[in-house]
């Protein structure tokens, strides 16, 4: 009898007897939205073609406290960066296009900062984060909503943003290039990038309730609102609602219609018997183009780390990974493919603390990949912990300074600071004195308006007057050698600030009068 049951269970297919049960899963979530204050969480795996688990946790909302549920809407932000490449792999496939065609074919008023860069870029470029441009540059033109750039400004307006490497040298995330290649959709189609999308993609793999836009969405009653922690407690803030960004970061989408397409993927482009995009395409969509720094992913063993075209690529102790995340503010999510096991895994979160996903799945794919077991949940938190904390001495040392200048009343000449300046790709901001205080606002953005105080000789701060942004700036002005102001530039406080505000790319020149 013992050596009957030792046999069979010797013939299980590799890592079946670890695989993660349901009420696993359940206390897994709810210990993970209590560690990291995350009120709602959908959670869905995918084994060999069927979704296995589709499950919502906790609320959508804390303020009406409607329930999470399988069918429940999460903006899957960066996630819909692949989306963008499959709509390209299928006007490749019709001829249309090709990946290395230079995009000033289709775009003629397309500019980088460099010519030869400029002529030399190409479609596949625009997907790769190797253009030379740093980190979220240019952004703010994108970042945070309430502003009024359109995707023409940012065609005109990214050839004034300055490269930090040589061209297709090096990695650097950005969301421009796809809200450019958003644009080359709309220029070779004939029709705008959601309902291309819509058209060729999301409806045809039955993603019924999803839409390429939140303002889009035909049925917004079961759609999650964002959460951020501000002080110490959790609210509701502001959704992010402007098209600018939908190429990039646009898809509002549920657990159970992004199952769809992770199997459309992984069955390499086939749906329900009918090839929407040739294999050969989704497979240069999950080729290795820009080389990653292979940093150590505790306590994973993995052999390389690149991007594709709108996905990044892996391996998890040698079983390839194909995933992807997404941010915006309030809501962060994953979705996880690993193709050799027909594994499919998919968090999404109404909180923006990543480590509360990667705790999930990283639980859930260990189990699936027949790993060792690991406390992801006490190894994330103490490692958010120890980013807290380091980003919390550099703060509260620059807020311990402004407040030491005010309880000095250190006199200071608002008139030398006071006037209109530029930025040449994001456009002219005010400084300005009311009752007796001195104020930053943004003509393009003008959510970003907020007070100006001394932290040190010319070094100033803007507190942002919407406390969710977390996203205080250095100003650092520059004096010419009559003492005049007519210059400055910035840079974010806090190391956690979100490298989409970009203020470090900025450089502004007073406007004369």
């Amino acid at each position: 009898m013992k050596y009957s049951i030792l046999l069979a269970l010797l013939l299980l297919p590799f890592g079946s007897i670890a695989q993660i049960t349901e009420k696993e899963v359940d206390i897994l979530v709810e210990n993970t939205m209590k560690a990291f204050d995350v009120p709602g969480i959908a959670v869905g795996i995918i084994k060999d073609g069927k979704l296995v688990l589709a499950k919502g946790y906790g609320v959508s909302n804390i303020n009406t406290k409607q329930k999470v549920d399988a069918n429940t809407l999460f903006g899957i932000a960066s996630n819909s960066k692949a989306f963008t490449a499959n709509a390209l792999a299928i006007l490749v496939d019709e001829g249309k296009i090709n990946w290395d065609d230079k995009v000033i074919k289709y775009l003629p008023d397309f500019k980088m900062y460099n010519d030869y860069v400029t002529n030399e870029f190409t479609i596949r470029d625009l997907l790769t984060h190797k253009s030379g441009l740093g980190l979220g540059a240019g952004d703010l033109m994108i970042w945070p909503d309430g502003h009024d750039f359109t995707p023409k400004d940012i065609v005109k307006n990214i050839q004034y943003l300055k490269p930090v490497s040589g061209f297709r040298t090096k990695y650097d995330y950005d969301n421009l290039l796809y809200v450019i290649a958003g644009e080359v959709i709309e220029k070779v189609s004939g029709k705008s990038w959601c309902d291309f999308v819509e058209e060729r993609i999301m409806k045809p793999i039955g993603m019924k309730n999803s839409a390429a836009s939140w303002n889009r969405l035909k049925d917004t009653t079961n759609v999650i609102v964002p959460h951020v922690p501000t002080n110490g407690k959790l609210e509701v803030i502001k959704r992010y609602t402007n098209t600018i960004f939908d190429a990039a970061a646009g898809l509002y989408a549920s657990v159970n219609d992004i199952s769809q397409w992770l199997n459309f993927q992984m069955n390499k482009g086939n749906f329900d018997g009918k090839q929407l995009i040739s294999e050969k395409q989704i497979m240069e969509t999950w080729s290795s183009q820009t080389i990653l720094p292979n940093r150590k992913s505790h306590p994973y063993t993995t052999n390389f780390k690149t991007y594709g075209l709108g996905w990044q690529l892996t391996d998890i102790n040698g079983h390839l990974q194909v995933s992807h995340t997404g941010g915006l503010d309030g809501i962060v999510t994953q979705t996880i493919m690993f193709p050799n096991e027909k594994l499919g895994i998919i968090v999404l979160t109404n909180q923006q603390s990543g480590a509360a996903f990667n705790v999930i799945s990283n639980t859930i794919k260990d189990s699936y990949l027949g790993l060792e077991k690991f406390d992801h949940l006490a190894n994330l938190t103490q490692d958010r912990k120890q980013a807290e904390d380091n980003a919390d001495k550099i703060t509260d040392e620059v807020w311990a300074q402004v407040d030491k200048n005010l309880k000095a009343k250190t006199k200071i000449d608002f008139q030398k600071y006071i006037g209109t300046y530029q930025d040449n790709w994001f456009g002219e901001i005010s400084i300005y004195e009311k009752k007796g205080k001195l104020y930053f606002t943004s003509k393009r953005s003008p959510r970003l308006t907020g007070e100006i105080f001394l932290y040190k000789d010319q070094n100033f701060v803007v507190k942002w007057n919407i406390r969710s942004f977390h996203a205080d700036s250095h100003i650092f002005f520059d004096e010419d050698k009559t003492g005049k102001v007519n210059h400055f530039t910035m840079k974010a406080i806090s190391p956690l600030t979100d490298f989409s505000y970009d203020f470090h790319d900025l450089d502004f020149n007073r406007v004369q009068k």
